[in-house]
């Protein structure tokens, strides 16, 4: 399974984020006491299905959304989404520094602190922050995760 339909699965699942939907349910035997993705080995819990709405942000549109600071200096690029214990939307991972792809390093952004624009069919991610800070920011390695 590719890792956009992995993500784009993964956030139609999140209550936390601005995802605002509306949930079908199907009859369920067991009733669902947790939201989120779980790791097992079998599921449990009968399908829901979601309504996707208009307003609604898709992982595939933010994976590779260009982000600039106030000064409109392009500042990274997102390059992966943490979702902590299945559940919420915890970290949007940036690429910074480097040319072409050497030299470069990742931080891991609040998404509070992310704002998104759309304009001429763009998506932009902008923060308030300069190079310099998001260059000396704690450094994230995916060696650290899990998957």
């Amino acid at each position: 399974m590719s890792r956009r339909i992995i993500l784009t699965l993964i956030l139609a699942t999140l209550p936390g984020l601005a995802l605002a939907q509306t949930a079908t349910q199907q009859p369920a035997s067991p009733t669902p006491t947790a939201t989120g993705l779980k790791m097992a080995n079998s599921a449990s819990i009968a399908v829901k299905f979601m309504t996707v709405k208009p307003a609604d942000i898709m992982s595939s549109k933010l994976i590779g959304v260009n982000v600039y600071n106030n000064q409109n200096e392009s500042v990274g690029e997102i390059a992966d989404i943490v979702i902590n214990n299945g559940t919420n939307v915890t970290g949007l991972v940036v690429g910074v520094g480097g040319f072409l792809g050497l030299g470069e390093s990742y931080v891991v952004l609040d998404p509070a602190t992310v704002v998104l624009n759309e304009k001429d069919n763009t998506w932009r991610a902008l923060v308030d922050t300069s190079k310099e800070t998001l260059q000396n920011a704690p450094k994230f390695s995916y060696t650290k995760t899990k998957m």
